[in-house]
């Protein structure tokens, strides 16, 4: 089983600005809850006990460090070790039997450059270069903190997409109900590169006539007529996290993109505000358990190996 979708933060090594307020998805009393270390070592007993063998870690920082920080951990290397302090096995490919090594779990890294600046190849041979690099699966640059809802569909932005796919990375969209029609404009204007919608696509929960009708639905349609797109079902979007509140938005990507074109993911620690992991876990395999052991298969590992390539 592939988690597909989870963040790490140490506080305690590098500060995470985003962290201290101001973000369209979450309230700053919610943010609060999340301003402490979520770790590597934190992730491995969860995902065990959960049935987790290979997980992708997605950026949360708008900040250079932060990549090749995850591809070091994925390389199972300690970022933030000093001289003075050993750095973990190289690399941190297997373990006991009873306990993997914390490196072994992450199979995939989707990170963050700057897609506006001329030089985006560059930057992502400097990323692939780096300790672990070869870890690095795509990119993600989080829409919805932009203020102009088009931002995706901007020239230099479609000319940052056009050098990701040159290197064969994928593009995780995540953004705000409203930014849906520009990363439609994305997709069609760069078919040759792989796009991972985040989230369902942010539907707007609460309303159960969103989950077949209104402008979410609509956007969801026209990203699943475009074959290089996939979705991810990840995020917790009712609290508390209950199937049957889910599951409008659930038949709506479902009967959209098929099994074959969805993954499975946490998107823990943000998670953690509405249910556990393995409550995560059990909630989606509650969704999707009407489906066959194949489509069940694909959503839970094979779509996510094939979109991001991973061992």
């Amino acid at each position: 089983m592939i988690d597909a979708h989870h963040h790490l933060w140490d506080l305690t090594a590098r500060e995470h600005r985003w962290l201290m307020g101001a973000q369209p998805w979450a309230s700053d009393d919610e943010l609060a809850r999340l301003r402490r270390s979520f770790t590597l070592a934190d992730l491995v007993p969860l995902a065990k006990a959960a049935g987790v063998t290979g997980t992708v870690v997605i950026q949360t920082a708008i900040e250079p460090w932060e990549t090749p920080d995850l591809l070091a951990l994925a390389a199972g290397r300690d970022p933030y070790a000093t001289d003075d302090q050993p750095r973990g096995p190289e690399p941190l490919a297997g373990g006991p039997a009873d306990e993997p090594a914390p490196g072994g779990l992450l199979v995939g890294v989707v990170g963050w450059t700057d897609l506006t600046v001329p030089a985006v190849a560059d930057a992502v041979a400097e990323l692939q270069a780096l300790p672990g690099g070869e870890f690095l699966r795509g990119i993600r640059h989080p829409v919805l903190v932009e203020a102009d809802p088009a931002w995706l569909a901007q020239p230099v932005v479609l000319r940052g997409l056009h050098a990701l796919a040159a290197a064969n990375l994928s593009f995780d969209l995540v953004t705000l109900p409203d930014q849906l029609p520009a990363a439609v404009t994305a997709v069609r204007s760069v078919p040759e590169l792989r796009f991972v919608l985040d989230h369902l696509g942010g539907p707007p929960a609460g309303s159960q006539e969103e989950g077949t009708n209104g402008p979410w639905a609509a956007a969801i349609r026209s990203l699943a007529a475009l074959p290089n797109v996939t979705c991810k079902l990840s995020g917790v979007h009712t609290s508390p996290a209950r199937a049957s509140d889910l599951r409008p938005y659930y038949e709506t990507v479902l009967a959209a993109f098929g099994p074959d074109r969805l993954m499975f993911g946490t998107d823990w620690p943000v998670s953690s505000l509405e249910a556990t992991y393995g409550e995560v876990c059990g909630l989606y395999r509650e969704l999707t358990a009407h489906l066959s052991p194949a489509e069940q298969e694909m959503i839970f590992d094979r779509t996510a190996c094939r979109v991001y390539q991973l061992p």
